[in-house]
C-alpha cells in the first residue's frame, strides 16, 4: 500500500484541531468523563504519549537505517492511567500540542523511503491523524453531552 501523500496535511490538520479545542476548555470541561476511565485532560496526555512513541521509532529507525519500531503495548493505557490522571489540565494541553508537533515535523522531513516502509508496517505511525481524531472526536462526544 503506498504512502498516503495527504499525511503531512491530515497530521497538521489534526494538530490544528487539538490546539482549536483546547483553547476554548476551561479546568472543568478538562475534567470532563471520556469513557468509563478517561477524561478531557487524560485523552490529551494520551495522545501525547502515542505520538512520542512514534518520535521514539524515528529516532530508532533513523539510527539504524531501516525499520526500528519501539513497541509499546496497549495495557500500558491501563497501566498510565493514574499518572496521566495527575497531570494538570494546561500541561495535558501543552504536552499533546508540543508533541504533536514535533512529531509532525519530524515526519514531514523524514526520508521518504523509511516513510514508506512506517506506512506499509502501521499506517498509524505515519498518519497520525488517525489516532488522534479518533479519540478528539470522543472528546468532542463527551463534552457535548
Amino acid at each position: 500500500m503506498p504512502l498516503d501523500p495527504n499525511y503531512n496535511q491530515l497530521n497538521r490538520e489534526s494538530t490544528n484541531r487539538i490546539k482549536n479545542l483546547a483553547a476554548n476548555l476551561n479546568d472543568e470541561q478538562m475534567q470532563t468523563r471520556v469513557g468509563e476511565h478517561w477524561t478531557v485532560a487524560i485523552a490529551f496526555v494520551h495522545l501525547a504519549f502515542w505520538d512520542r512513541r512514534v518520535l521514539a521509532t524515528l529516532e530508532e529507525t533513523a539510527k539504524n537505517g531501516k525499520l526500528s519500531v519501539v513497541e509499546v503495548e496497549t495495557v500500558v493505557n491501563d497501566l498510565s492511567l493514574p499518572l496521566w490522571a495527575v497531570v494538570p489540565a494546561k500541561e495535558a494541553i501543552k504536552l499533546a500540542i508540543e508533541s504533536a508537533q514535533e512529531l509532525d515535523s519530524q515526519l514531514e522531513k523524514f526520508p521518504k523511503d523509511l516513510l514508506e516502509e512506517m506506512y506499509e508496517h502501521n499506517k498509524r505511525l505515519v498518519v497520525r491523524a488517525l489516532h488522534r481524531n479518533e479519540h478528539l472526536d470522543e472528546v468532542e462526544e463527551a463534552l457535548r453531552r
